[in-house]
């Protein structure tokens, strides 16, 4: 009886590691790493950090982008050739890595009103209470505060590739001035 159990044992975990991703290929995070940061969390302006981003939520962009749905030419270029899996194993990899941010000085004023327009129009609803983000949703908490903005402006213009009719039926009625003050709001989150 203990020998079949231990045979069964061994067969499962056969089983579950065949169904496991593989790491992320090296060069595969080398690419992402030079705009999104060593550690997941981008230095450069406009480019959005990685790191912490919810797993699925990161499977799903890189998929739409490499299918040209999504995101911008030069990724839908760079993922032309990446593998289903290839994609499972980076999200995995940069959603496990921790966000930081480094937002600059905190303006009290635009900080309290992006505070108030967050509760107001329930973005921790969808994005979760602390904004860390869930499943397809992503993190706001600690994002770049100027890649925020400009997001929040091309779904409330019809811009964004591929974008969520959703959010931008949540962005409506909010003025663009006010974005600023969201955006100012959750890339000071921890």
């Amino acid at each position: 009886m203990a020998a079949n159990r231990g045979r069964w044992a061994a067969a499962l975990t056969a089983l579950f590691l065949a169904g496991a991703p593989a790491p992320a290929p090296a060069q595969n995070v080398d690419v992402c790493v030079a705009c999104h940061g060593a550690d997941g969390n981008s230095a450069i302006p406009g480019t959005p950090s990685l790191a912490g981003q919810p797993r699925i939520f990161l499977e799903n962009y890189l998929i739409l982008t490499r299918e040209g749905l999504r995101g911008t030419e030069v990724m839908q270029a760079l993922l032309k050739s990446v593998t289903d899996g290839e994609i499972v194993a980076l999200a995995k990899h940069f959603s496990a890595l921790a966000a930081k941010s480094d937002p600059g000085p905190l303006d009290d004023a635009l900080f309290r009103r992006g505070r108030e327009l967050a509760g107001k129009h329930n973005c921790g609803s969808c994005h979760l209470p602390d904004y860390r983000g869930r499943e397809q949703m992503p993190r706001l908490a600690g994002q770049r505060e100027e890649f925020l903005a400009e997001v929040m402006l091309q779904y409330r213009q019809n811009r964004r590739p591929g974008g969520d009719t959703l959010m931008a039926a949540a962005l409506y009625g909010i003025a663009e001035a006010d974005f600023k003050a969201l955006a100012h709001y959750f890339a000071r989150l921890k």
